[in-house]
């Protein structure tokens, strides 16, 4: 489990094709306080450490994408100088500074507004109609794996809806956030509890 607050911002040095796609991300983190075996979220992606060289505060940790979650995810994600926003695993006793996230993505959104907010940003963010019941104002939203609260809620006709995000200056400057505009694609998570809460509703009939 991750809570959804990124903690470095990575970038892909390398991809190989294997079986898998094997993939290298540099980042800041210290190797030796890594575990071959763990999980790090890269932008809301759930992955294990497969190897891990360099030294601290310029790590390079391997990861295998399966073709599963290449297909899940934004396209042209895992590409050479991509930076990835990276949270390792919540450990208990960690506080729970954002909302509980599984770093599975359910879908990819996109980004259909991006304007300045009296020094914020606002992004407005379509997602399909499948997840579009699931989006609530003031409800929680994983995006590419930052932990965010939903502003404001648009439905359309088609089943799709916008939803708004404020993403304040530090957001911003401490993950690939602040460097989003229209027409980009994001990693989204829907809230777990609004997943589970769907299912009961749907089961009392």
């Amino acid at each position: 489990m991750f809570t959804g607050i990124v903690t470095a911002i990575g970038t892909i040095e390398s991809v190989e094709t294997r079986r898998d796609t094997r993939v290298t991300v540099a980042c800041p983190f210290d190797p030796a306080a890594i575990d071959i075996g763990a999980s790090i979220a890269c932008s809301g992606v759930c992955l294990t450490v497969v190897e891990l060289a360099g030294e601290a505060g310029a790590a390079r940790i391997g990861f295998d994408v399966s073709g599963e979650t290449i297909r899940r995810t934004v396209p042209g994600m895992w590409a050479e100088g991509r930076k990835l926003n990276l949270e390792p695993a919540l450990r208990l006793g960690d506080e729970l500074g954002g909302h509980l996230v599984t770093g599975h993505v359910d879908t990819v959104g996109q980004v259909v507004a991006a304007r300045d907010a009296g020094g914020s940003t606002m992004l407005a963010i379509r997602i399909g109609r499948e997840f579009a019941p699931f989006v609530a104002e003031k409800g929680s939203i994983t995006v590419d794996g930052v932990s965010l609260t939903v502003n404001d809620v648009r439905d359309r006709t088609d089943g799709t809806c916008d939803f708004a995000l404020n993403i304040i200056p530090h957001t911003g400057e401490v993950t690939t956030l602040g460097d989003l505009s229209e027409g980009d694609t994001v990693n989204l998570e829907i809230d777990v509890l609004a997943r589970y809460l769907k299912r009961m509703q749907s089961l009392q009939g």
